[in-house]
């Protein structure tokens, strides 16, 4: 990973990821350029406010999944394209249509290493028939996050493996011939503990939140209350109880109507937000009730504005220049990019052509 910094051109400062800072909605955001409030996947997990269906990380109805992706717009222009595990390119949409070899099917079990080889082969067909556009996916260092937090000597062991996995990767590439990488991760991650928990049963004594009407507890909370309660009457009653002293770290809640929140979280325009949104201090949880169960790992999903939420971006080959350092910027930028790359017109987004042109070399 040193050598592609070091030969490539760097976020300085890291990637910010689209609020909320989950897995789903930022590596949509990531292939569509769009933020989640467009593209549909507002959560991991979600339900729609109209049919009442769920939506889960399994979930590959194209009902749910809006925008372009990545791999639709590439095929729409005549080339071909890959997805090795990305959320959404196992759903038939368009013109996509998962095409068997080209598309994997998400498998947890499947060994790192095959991934990258299976990657690496692809540039081994005939010229025709080699993808102008891979995706490839490793679950770690998330993976052992979420169970340590982020500053245990585990992810550093993960860290290390990934870095021998991009090393494979860039063997096999310099054998293949120029080509442009981008890495980069879907978010950060901030450590969690028992200390650091918010009841919403503290607050019965201003308002009842019922179970039912959590749609999500952390890092985002996310209430829709049934017909006949207002929500601005919810959002008051429990922003004064979380500020009257009396509920167990009530100061690190704020609540709001979704309308409310701060514009730049582009997290309204969409009838799947929940109408009640509850910002969440780093590293604090919402749980509905006390229980003894103990527990210290991490987690992410909190404000983009968090710097523990940032991530990495990396970008090396022909068309980045060599040693380069750029500010900070939004996910929502990479669908352009990409699109430029190839010379292909992208679908809409929230990026801008603007941003592309400041990163890439002129092309040749």
């Amino acid at each position: 990973m040193d050598r592609l910094i070091k030969n490539g051109t760097e976020a300085e400062l890291g990637l910010i990821p689209v609020f909320p800072t989950l897995t789903f909605p930022n590596h949509y955001s990531i292939v569509t350029g769009l933020y989640p409030a467009y593209h549909g996947i507002i959560n991991n997990y979600f339900s729609d406010p109209i049919t009442s269906d769920q939506f889960n990380m399994a979930s590959h109805e194209p009902k749910w999944w809006l925008g372009e992706p990545l791999w639709e717009t590439v095929v729409n222009h005549g080339l071909k394209a890959s997805t090795y595990f990305w959320p959404g390119s196992e759903v038939n949409k368009g013109s996509w249509n998962c095409p068997k070899d080209y598309c994997m099917f998400y498998n947890g079990s499947v060994p790192f290493e095959e991934r990258v080889d299976t990657v690496l082969n692809y540039f081994d067909l005939a010229s025709d028939e080699i993808p102008s556009f891979m995706t490839l996916y490793f679950e770690d260092p998330d993976h052992q996050g979420h169970k340590v937090g982020p500053d245990d000597p585990q992810i550093t062991e993960a860290v290390v493996e990934i870095d021998k996995l991009i090393g494979r990767l860039i063997r096999g590439l310099e054998e293949r011939g120029d080509v442009n990488i981008i890495m980069v991760g879907d978010h950060g991650m901030v450590g969690t503990c028992d200390k650091k928990l918010i009841f919403l049963d503290d607050l019965v004594k201003w308002i009842e939140i019922r179970k039912e009407w959590v749609q999500s507890y952390s890092p985002l909370l996310a209430i829709r209350p049934p017909p006949g309660y207002s929500p601005k009457d919810i959002v008051a009653k429990m922003n004064e109880g979380l500020k009257s002293g009396s509920v167990k770290n009530g100061e690190y809640l704020r609540v709001f109507l979704k309308e409310e929140l701060p514009s730049r979280l582009h997290y309204s325009a969409s009838d799947r937000i929940p109408p009640i949104i509850g910002l969440i201090e780093e590293g604090f949880k919402v749980e509905q009730k006390r229980t003894k169960r103990q527990e210290c790992g991490g987690a992410h999903g909190y404000d983009n504005a968090f710097f523990s939420m940032r991530t990495i971006f990396i970008a090396h080959g022909p068309q980045f220049a060599r040693g380069r350092k750029v500010p900070s910027f939004e996910n929502v930028q990479i669908y352009n990019l990409v699109t430029s790359i190839l010379n292909i017109e992208g679908a809409p987004n929230n990026g801008t052509m603007a941003f592309a042109k400041s990163i890439l070399l002129p092309s040749r």
